[in-house]
Order: structure tokens, then C-alpha cells, then sequence
């Protein structure tokens, strides 16, 4: 391998034979994992099954734990709480063909935190979907729960119905929440300057993931040129699924009707000068402190452009003194033009 060309030639060997190991160890994790779960809902369904025909009680589970872990010291997962998470699973999911086809593509502890934080069947499946669907992360699901994303996903008021053909109707009011959780610090009373600090640089991250899947960040204060006028929008982004430019409009009030005129002007002047001829129609998003649902649907009732009108809510249970170092809409927007550059979510 002296030449160039052999080295090349190497070079490309090996790359394909690297990406075919990680395709293989990949496979393997997944199948690994699914055997674990079926495991797991096999021993919840026994233990279900044997308590009803013996009539045993609580007990039996922590003895159960206690000669498991005995005889198969090498393995985790079956303490006396992990069992009781079995048997919840094996009752609540008696189908094994859905827990096949389903939740044995989710890693176990993730089954367990929806299994501990969601009750109703339909949310949790709904859950479940997601971190399929997504991929996320154990913490970002602790977080879509916490902020009951089941509640809020698809609440926007919108006249995409009217404006957008279907299926991109359903897709872009599926895309919006209502209200959105500007939730950026989570520390208490007894947080130093640096903890504040640091919970504030975070903030645009935790921004982006409360608009959910998909937004590519265009530009904050974007300049149009409009008949010889300048304007700024707050925030563009580009959707990768819906395949449209996204404009957003923060306001720190209640909704004034006059903001969806200003939004649809946006939104024409945007599909002229920025939309692709493969482009779908833009849509907007004004984002207000507070909103009258009845206002707010005749206004956008005779709006031309695709507009959705949602809340935005800060933690309501955060000390005064902590409440009051929150980013303004202005900091917002200044940390997202610093720190994300084509970021996507």
C-alpha cells in the first residue's frame, strides 16, 4: 500500500467494514434489548398468573427478588421494585403481540418511567410511540412528561383546516402545543450566582426542545426588505418534515387581533422572497402570554396565511427572587442568534 491509490483504496475498505460492525453491534443491542423486555413481561405475567392461582400475596415478590438475585448474581433488574414494575407491565399490557411490536423497541427503563408517571393506557401508549419514533433520551422523556406534552400537543388554535391541505393539515397542528412550557430554570432558593448562570446559558437548548422535533433554526430578527421598508421577524425556522419556512412571534401580552394581520403579512412576504417553488406554504406561530380562545378564533378565521396562536408559560411555582433572573423574550433571542447556528432539533 505505497501508492496513494492503495491507500485510498484501504481507506475506503475499512470505512465500509467500521460502518457494518457499528450496523452489527446495533442490531444486537436491539436485540438484546428486546429479548430483555419479553423476559420482563413473561416473568410480570407469571408472577400475575401464580398470585391468582395460589393466592399469594405482596410477599412473595420480595422473596421472589431475593432467590432470583441468588441465583443469578451476574444480572441487575430483579430487585423487589423492579419486579412489581414487571408485574404492573404484564397487567397493564396483557397483549403480547403489542409488546412484541411495540415495546420491545423501547429501552426498559423508559417503559418504567412511563409506566410510574402516565396512568391512562392511551397517554402512555402515546408516550411510548414517541420515544420510538424520536429516539429520546430517558431525561428528555422525564421532561415531555413533567410538562404533559399528551395535553398539550396539537392545542393550538389555528385555522390550518382551512388553509392547508390535507394530510399537512393534520401534520402542522400535530407540530404545534398549547401551551408551550418555557420551563429554563429549575433551581431553588439556595442556588449560588453560578448555578443562576449557568441554568441561563442552558436555556436556548431546553428552547429548542419544547418546539419539538424538526425545527432548523433560520434566523432571529431575520430583515425582510418590503417595498422599500425594512422589517424584522422574531424568530424563522425552516420544519424538515413539513417542509415549510416557520415564522414566530413572541409577544409579552395578552393576544391582540392586530398580531395575526402583521403575522399574515409576514407570512406573504416570506413565501415571495424566501419559499422554494418545492416548498409548502409557510406557517406562523404567535406566542402570547395569554389568549381569548373565542377572539382568537375570529381572528384568524378570514386570515389568508396558515396561523396557529398558542401560550407560553414560565414555572409557576418558582421564588420571586429567582423568578425575576428568567431571560426576557429579548435574552431569548439574543442567546439563540449566539448559540445556535443551523441547530437543529
Amino acid at each position: 500500500m505505497s501508492s496513494n491509490l492503495a491507500n485510498k483504496d484501504y481507506i475506503e475498505f475499512l470505512d465500509s467494514l467500521k460502518t457494518r460492525v457499528v450496523a452489527s453491534r446495533y442490531k444486537a443491542a436491539l436485540s438484546v434489548n428486546r429479548e430483555l423486555i419479553l423476559l420482563y413481561h413473561h416473568i410480570g405475567s407469571m408472577i400475575l398468573k401464580s398470585q391468582k392461582i395460589h393466592g399469594w400475596g405482596a410477599k412473595v415478590i420480595d422473596q421472589l427478588s431475593h432467590d432470583l438475585r441468588s441465583e443469578f448474581p451476574e444480572m441487575k433488574g430483579f430487585s423487589t421494585r423492579n419486579l412489581k414494575y414487571m408485574r404492573k407491565f404484564a397487567e397493564e399490557y396483557p397483549d403480547s403481540e403489542f409488546v412484541q411490536q411495540v415495546a420491545a423497541q423501547m429501552p426498559w427503563f423508559h417503559i418504567a418511567t412511563i409506566l410510574d408517571g402516565i396512568k391512562g393506557k392511551q397517554d402512555q401508549i402515546f408516550y411510548m410511540k414517541k420515544v420510538i419514533e424520536y429516539g429520546w433520551s430517558r431525561s428528555v422523556l422525564v421532561l415531555q412528561i413533567e410538562t404533559a406534552l399528551h395535553k398539550r400537543e396539537g392545542q393550538a388554535v389555528t385555522n390550518f383546516q382551512e388553509k392547508l391541505p390535507s394530510p399537512q393539515s393534520d401534520l402542522a397542528l400535530s407540530t404545534l402545543k398549547d401551551p408551550y412550557i418555557f420551563d429554563f430554570l429549575s433551581v431553588g432558593k439556595e442556588a449560588h450566582e453560578r448555578e443562576v448562570e449557568k441554568a441561563l446559558v442552558n436555556h436556548v437548548e431546553k428552547f429548542l426542545l419544547e418546539l419539538g422535533d424538526g425545527f432548523a433554526f433560520v434566523g432571529r430578527q431575520y430583515h425582510l426588505d418590503v417595498g422599500d421598508q425594512d422589517f424584522y421577524i422574531d424568530l424563522l425556522f425552516y420544519h424538515l418534515k413539513l417542509r415549510c419556512f416557520v415564522v414566530i412571534e413572541l409577544k409579552d401580552r395578552s393576544f391582540k387581533p392586530e398580531y395575526a394581520g402583521k403575522m399574515n403579512f409576514y407570512l406573504s412576504a416570506v413565501d415571495d422572497t424566501l419559499r422554494h417553488e418545492d416548498d409548502r406554504p409557510s406557517i406562523g406561530l404567535i406566542l402570547c402570554r395569554s389568549k381569548n380562545n373565542v377572539l382568537a378564533e375570529y381572528t384568524l378565521r378570514d386570515m389568508t396565511k396558515p396561523i396557529g396562536l398558542a401560550e407560553y408559560k414560565l414555572h409557576e411555582i418558582l421564588p420571586e427572587d429567582i423568578k425575576s433572573s428568567l431571560p426576557t423574550i429579548e435574552e431569548i433571542e439574543v442567546e439563540l442568534s449566539k448559540n445556535i447556528k443551523e441547530e437543529v432539533v
